[in-house]
């Protein structure tokens, strides 16, 4: 019964699931784009920048997720009696909580290169900008590509939040099966299944991405 009930929802569970990836594929590569730049705010001189920086970090890591959404999708929308497109309010939902948490990862990546490859970079006459994202950042980034990775995953799961402003990633995919046939706890262990093997492969080509940077130098 149960194996006849999942090959049954598999097709629904699939589409769902494809909407989740693409959910947080998209908001992690914006979410990158933020964490950069509020993470570069966050080590300037300028007190004005880091304020932006620690205001910004602040309100989103101090909220939960789920009041982040509906405040954009149903908040936002009523203010400017508007409706917004469920999926890119997703996305920009998921961006903007996930470039808050980068921020910290990319201030941290930046300010873990040797001050000698910015010096080095000056002296031979580039500008700050561009020793920054000619020499700091790329040696940066391979510091941060695992917990890049581990923010991919989370990002992954969190798209379940999702489900309350109507979005069909895989969660929604079950609740509406479920609405159908009414085997909750069957739809929620299939849903659960397929977020695990989801979350552990990903797991494991993040281990496998950090140890080949591990030992990238000798190989």
């Amino acid at each position: 019964m149960f194996l006849s009930l999942f090959k049954e929802s598999l097709p629904s569970l699939l589409t769902g699931l494809a909407v989740t990836l693409k959910l947080a594929i998209f908001s992690i590569i914006i979410a990158c784009v933020i964490g950069v730049i509020i993470g570069l705010l966050g080590i300037s001189k300028n007190k004005i920048l880091r304020g932006i920086s620690t205001v910004y970090t602040y309100l989103i890591r101090g909220t939960p997720l789920i009041v982040q959404g509906l405040f954009l999708y149903f908040g936002l929308g009523a203010l400017f009696a508007m409706r917004f497109d469920p999926i890119k309010a997703g996305i920009l939902v998921l961006s903007l909580n996930a470039g808050a948490y980068l921020s910290e990862i990319f201030r941290g990546g930046i300010l873990a290169v040797d001050n000698g490859q910015m010096e080095a970079a000056r002296s031979l006459g580039l500008n700050y900008p561009k020793a920054m994202v000619l020499i700091v950042l790329p040696q940066a980034f391979k510091i941060m590509i695992p917990s890049i990775l581990n923010q991919f995953i989370i990002t992954v799961k969190d798209t379940s939040i999702l489900s309350v402003i109507g979005i069909r990633e895989l969660t929604q995919s079950g609740q509406i099966i479920i609405a159908r046939n009414y085997k909750t706890f069957e739809l929620y262990a299939m849903v659960a299944l397929m977020y695990l093997i989801l979350i552990t492969v990903l797991s494991l080509i993040s281990k496998l991405v950090e140890k080949k940077l591990s030992y990238g130098i000798k190989a």
